[in-house]
């Protein structure tokens, strides 16, 4: 018998790569070998189980980010840098349809991800820059909330926008390019990591 765990796992993979409209519930059933009923007895219907599976990827995400600061706290820039290397490994396995999909046929699902986003730029990034900035690191001119803006919030659509942006460019050049020269840029002379 099927868990609720493994289904998910299964959905949030074929979701991610194929794009949540493109993967039926009976592709699911087939794939798991598995009835489309025994789908329905753990979701109500096909938008449940694609929330479902992108709150499941999503809290993963945040408890690889709470570990971060908890290992890498007296260095908020670290921080920083390390929580987008990580968001980088998942956001590499999306395909743009994913995301797009979810703003287009599934609005709850959408909802989790805007909200996600947005405490991952405007709580979590944007907290550990104004610690790194009162710590010295970041020089005093900066505005943290602009940087934010232009810099850390929703890297995901800049790198999906009408060319995926991972088919064009390495994962590591991207990450150099919209993350850490980003952050040297901001970063005081004082300030010295083996990233920057």
């Amino acid at each position: 018998m099927i868990t609720k765990t493994q289904l998910l796992q299964c959905a949030i993979t074929k979701f991610t790569r194929f794009g949540s409209k493109h993967v039926t519930l009976d592709d699911l059933a087939t794939e798991l070998g598995i009835s489309k009923k025994t789908i329905y007895s753990f979701f109500k219907n096909k938008e449940d189980l694609v929330k479902s599976s992108l709150e499941s990827l999503l809290n993963e995400y945040k408890t690889d980010i709470n570990r971060i600061v908890d290992s890498n706290g007296k260095d908020p820039v670290l921080c920083v840098i390390l929580i987008y290397r990580r968001g980088f490994e998942y956001l590499k396995y999306f395909k743009p349809s994913f995301i797009f999909g979810l703003q287009k046929y599934y609005p709850k699902a959408s909802l989790l991800f805007d909200n996600f986003s947005e405490e991952l730029a405007h709580k979590t990034i944007q907290d550990l820059l104004i610690e790194a900035k009162v710590k010295g690191d970041i020089r005093p001119e900066i505005d943290i909330e602009l940087i934010v803006r232009i810099y850390f919030f929703r890297i995901d659509n800049l790198v999906f926008k009408e060319n995926n942006l991972f088919e064009i460019y390495t994962k590591e050049a991207l990450f150099k390019h919209l993350v850490l020269y980003n952050l040297k840029g901001i970063t005081s002379d004082n300030y010295t990591n083996k990233y920057l």
